[in-house]
């Protein structure tokens, strides 16, 4: 079936804790260490001659100092993990810039008159879509045969059935489809665009596409 006026046929082609509240936990335990450290040595120095410390809990209060300190250490080998965690997020967003990404959505945003969508097909049909504006406008309709495949790419140049030039903006993408014997067929709707920057204010960072972030762990593939 031929497509309609101004559509693209469909073609073939995935808290750290903040810093405040590991810095407050850390020194908390410091103060409790240091201070744990100070009675113990004192206990020692001022012990009674005729009556020393019993060797139970004399080992009981070295498990004890062991412990802490252990505890410490452990606080500041996460503190290394999380830093290093937060480190590679950066560098694999920085990494996302100027490339074509899908996430999933279903509302794209369209620029200079063009917009992406992709769509997971699971077996050979006929798709129905709609495109609506905004306001919930229905701007454009059309019916297409499909072949089954993953990241099938749907674009859209703007132009109404009428051959009416929209605006640029947010539009939302519907489909409905049937395979040849009639049956539903469910499709998947996932948002085609260009990471424009990246946001390394946030944890994790947030990708911007169209005008919407997103985290790293919502993309879906990278296709350019």
């Amino acid at each position: 079936m031929a497509a309609a006026s101004g559509v693209n046929q469909v073609v073939s082609g995935t808290t750290p804790l903040p810093a405040t509240s590991s810095s407050t936990a850390g020194a908390t335990i410091a103060g409790n260490f240091q201070t744990f450290l100070t009675l113990l040595t004192t206990q020692l120095q001022n012990q009674n001659p005729l009556d020393p410390l019993d060797t139970n809990q004399f080992s009981q209060q070295l498990v004890q100092f062991a412990g802490v300190e252990q505890q410490l250490r452990t606080n500041d080998q996460l503190a290394s993990l999380i830093t290093l965690q937060q480190t590679a997020q950066s560098t694999q967003a920085l990494g996302f810039v100027g490339r074509t990404a899908v996430v999933d959505g279903d509302t794209a945003t369209m620029t200079n008159a063009i917009a992406g969508w992709s769509l997971d097909i699971p077996t050979k049909a006929n798709m129905h879509v709609s495109i609506t504006n905004s306001t919930g406008q229905t701007v454009f309709s059309g019916s297409y045969p499909v072949d089954a495949g993953p990241n099938q790419v749907f674009g859209w140049d703007g132009k109404g059935n009428n051959g009416e030039q929209w605006p640029d903006g947010k539009y939302k993408l519907t489909t409905t489809a049937t395979d040849p014997a009639g049956n539903p067929v469910a499709i998947v709707t996932r948002i085609h665009g260009v990471v424009s920057s990246v946001d390394l204010t946030q944890s994790p960072p947030l990708l911007s596409i169209g005008g919407q972030t997103y985290t790293i762990s919502q993309i879906r593939s990278i296709v350019g």
